[in-house]
This record gives C-alpha cells, structure tokens and sequence, in this order.
C-alpha cells in the first residue's frame, strides 16, 4: 500500500520476491548470450573511467549518423550495438565506426525480452563499475544544462551524491503536418523536423509491484489511447546506471532491479536531477516501419491489442493540434515540470 508521500511499502516476502525475480532475469541473461555473435568486438578500448552505451537496434540506417555524433558529443567513451538481423546497412555502418562494438543476432527481439537479454549480457560482462546509458535508436538524451555539462559531469556530479541511477521521462516530439509530408535526410538533427509535443497532458502514480513512478500520457494517449488510457504507452525510464553486474531491466527501461534504483524522479519537491528522453519514432520512415512491424510483431507483448495503433500510423496521420508546444531547448521542460534540476543546477 502507498503510504503518506505515495511511495509504496512492501513487506519481506515481496521484497524476497523481487531477489528471485531479478536472479531469473540474470539467468535469462546468461542463457540467451549464445544467441550474440560479435562482429566488431573493440571492448578493449574501455577504460575504467569510460562512459558506455547500449544499443539493440534493427534497421536504423536513417537515424545512426545522428545519433553516434550526438551521444559522442554528450561525452559517451564506447558504443555497444546488437544488430537484430539488419538489412539496410546498418551492420555494416556500425562495423566502420571506431568507438563501436557490434554483436549479431537472427533470433526473435519479442523472446529475448524485446533484446533487454542481449544487452543484458552485454552489460554484465562489460558494464560493472561503469555508468552505462541503455536507450534505443530513436532517444535523445537531454537534461539540465546539458549543453554546457556533458555526461563526465553529470556522472562525477552523481558519484558524489552517491547517486547511481537517473530517470528520465520519454517526451515523443513530433512534426507539424503529416508524418511522411517532411524532409529528412540520414544525418540530419531528427528535432528540426520533428520539433513539437504535448506539455501537459500526462499522469503518474505509484506502479503496484515494482515501486517506480509510472508515467502515461502524451501524444500517443491522445491520438491512439484515448479510449483506454491504461494501455497507452509507459513513459518513464531509468537509462543511466552505475552498473553492477547482479542489475538487470524488466521491460526495457522502464523498470529495474533492485527496485531501490527506482528513486530517480521528485517533479514535486525537486529534489532529484532528472532528465528526457526525446523520442524521435515519428519520422517520415515510421509509415513503412510499422507496415513491417504490423507482420513481424515483435515490438509488443500482445501484439493484436496495439492492431488499431499500428494501422492508423499507416494511415499517415497529423498528430499537430493547437495546443502543442514548440521545443527550444532543455530548459524548456525544465521550465514546463517535465525534468528537474535537483542540485544540478
């Protein structure tokens, strides 16, 4: 039950619960690394101060220019990529990248826990000791003065609070007009065209079993969810961890064990430092990969459920209202109470 600040109290055997449940998830990670084969292995390049990134990915040609030269910007020291059966380059162009290191596989995303067993692997042979960023394709970090800060000193700021894990809210910006109706070339800054979102529409409670705040709302609520809310999509992450190797995600991640790594967001007292994750799904190429999606149904747990989300994407749709805002920069969802500045800043 929640108590008085809305935080939720279990007793022993639920906390006992949760020790088995992340110890089976380590198992599953441990079971499923057959399925990786390395195809670029330069993890020898990683230091003990090194800042690291997770990636599965699965055709993102169009997005992987940008997003190697942002995170590299944003102070990531190495990149470590499972490519889920490629075909339109995008092995061979993380092959090319000297900070990468690639793994492969043909075996099913949906089975291996929407790829969180792979990189899970990854992150358990790789990651201990180290802050590691685990985001998909289509995120873009942001968080307070980030501009003039990089993840070097966001991370030292966290060493020093004894902080080992930040929470960031997943903001979907999308353009003005039709989503094939834009201009988008591989390289290109995904934000200027896909420069808007709902500022506030979204609501949070307490998730029952694993504690963490859970987040919904946003654009996707409000074109494709409004009839049932609770399936909209979850909208809360914790991406950046100092990673030990007895964590593991549950669902992507938006949940993470221990649970106690939980304790990343506070929009009311501002009492801790959170981020955004802008997520750049609805570029102009969201219209044929959903079309692919809709016959691999990999990318939901019940996929016929989401049957309606997927075909009205086809349908090429304006998801632009009157009252979405303009994004111009991290200290705009600052300012709006979608991240908190904590002691940052």
């Amino acid at each position: 039950m929640p108590d008085a600040s809305g935080t939720v109290r279990h007793g022993l055997w639920h906390a006992y619960r949760l020790r088995w449940k992340r110890r089976r998830f380590l198992f599953r990670i441990w079971r499923k690394r057959r399925q990786i084969r390395a195809v670029a292995d330069r993890t020898g390049q990683i230091t003990e101060a090194s800042i690291l990134a997770f990636v599965t990915v699965r055709n993102e040609i169009v997005r992987l220019p940008y997003f190697i030269e942002y995170y590299r910007g944003l102070g990531i020291d190495h990149f470590l990529f499972v490519d889920n059966g490629s075909d339109d380059g995008t092995a061979e162009f993380l092959r090319a990248q000297s900070d990468v290191s690639v793994w492969t596989t043909q075996h099913s995303y949906k089975l291996a826990r929407f790829g969180m067993d792979w990189v899970g692997w990854l992150q358990w042979r790789y990651g201990n000791g180290h802050w590691c960023l685990t985001v998909d394709a289509d995120e873009l970090l942001v968080y307070p003065d980030c501009e003039a800060r990089d993840l070097k000193k966001l991370t030292a700021w966290l060493d020093e609070k004894r902080t080992c894990s930040f929470g960031a809210m997943m903001i979907d910006m999308y353009p003005k007009g039709p989503l094939k109706d834009v201009d988008y070339l591989p390289g290109d800054d995904p934000l200027k065209v896909l420069s808007w979102f709902d500022a506030d529409n979204y609501r949070d409670q307490i998730h029952h079993y694993y504690g963490n705040l859970w987040i919904q709302g946003g654009v996707r609520e409000r074109m494709f969810f409004a009839k049932d809310p609770a399936r909209a999509p979850t909208l809360n992450k914790t991406p950046l961890v100092k990673w030990h190797w007895r964590y593991a995600y549950v669902s992507s991640t938006h949940q993470i064990l221990p649970a106690r790594l939980h304790d990343v967001f506070d929009f009311t007292a501002n009492s801790r430092v959170s981020g955004a994750l802008l997520h750049t799904k609805f570029l102009p190429l969201i219209v044929e990969k959903t079309v692919e999606e809709m016959s691999r149904q990999q990318h939901f747990e019940n996929a016929p459920l989401y049957a309606d989300y997927h075909q009205r994407l086809t349908e090429n749709p304006t998801l632009w209202h009157e009252e979405a805002c303009h994004y111009d920069n991290p200290s705009k969802l600052v300012a709006l109470g979608l991240m908190s500045k904590g002691g940052w800043v």
